[in-house]
């Protein structure tokens, strides 16, 4: 069990994922005070109900611990920072917000993995939503980029790369091994692909 500062946000951070923060309320200051003087980690959970800013929100079990990898506190107080996530915990028990978020967590680890290569058709699902994605002059990572060697980093960088909404988002943050998150991805992609192209054929 360890105790981790938290930050409820109404976005999903996920392993590998880089997540700029634009920090101002004064709780979470107080926060970023304690994590530079500390490990240099909090927690991040998605918010279920409620908002980011005043407190009294809702908030998913599993989360992403997030590592400071630059940090600028500004002459008024507030801070940029610059975090990526590292590893899944699951919230045992929120303590009191005393100032800002605290809980009580555990590792959030997934069997282990054979080795097997992320499935092909995920990848080319992918790159494919990726390309129609540009054709429709979305931002987005290029539809040519490399995925990591190891399949379960290679199937993370997927999840952070498709364009899903945070629910999905958390949806595949829950998934407890590689072949499950292989296989949500896939269908999720699939739903992605088919909103795509009607929008590429409705902009003929």
């Amino acid at each position: 069990m360890a105790v981790l500062p938290m930050f409820p946000l109404g976005t999903v951070l996920l392993p590998h994922m880089v997540l700029p923060l634009h920090v101002f309320e004064p709780r979470y200051r107080t926060l970023m005070h304690d994590v530079m003087d500390g490990g240099r980690e909090f927690g991040v959970v998605l918010i279920s109900r409620g908002h980011e800013v005043g407190g009294d929100d809702q908030r998913y079990t599993v989360g992403t611990v997030a590592r400071v990898l630059e940090a600028e506190e500004l002459e008024d107080g507030r801070w940029l920072v610059v975090t990526v996530g590292t590893r899944r915990v699951r919230v045992e028990r929120w303590l009191p917000d005393d100032p800002y978020p605290v809980a009580e967590t555990t590792a959030f680890d997934e069997p282990g993995i054979a080795g097997e290569p992320l499935p092909g058709d995920l990848t080319a699902r992918l790159r494919h939503v990726l390309a129609m994605q540009a054709e429709l002059g979305r931002e987005g990572a290029p539809a040519t980029l490399a995925f990591a060697e190891d399949p379960a980093t290679a199937a993370w960088q997927a999840a952070v790369l498709a364009p899903l909404n945070p629910l999905d988002a958390q949806r595949v943050l829950e998934t407890a091994s590689l072949a499950a998150r292989a296989d949500l991805l896939g269908r999720l992609l699939a739903e992605i692909e088919q909103t795509l192209e009607l929008e590429l054929i409705q902009g003929e």
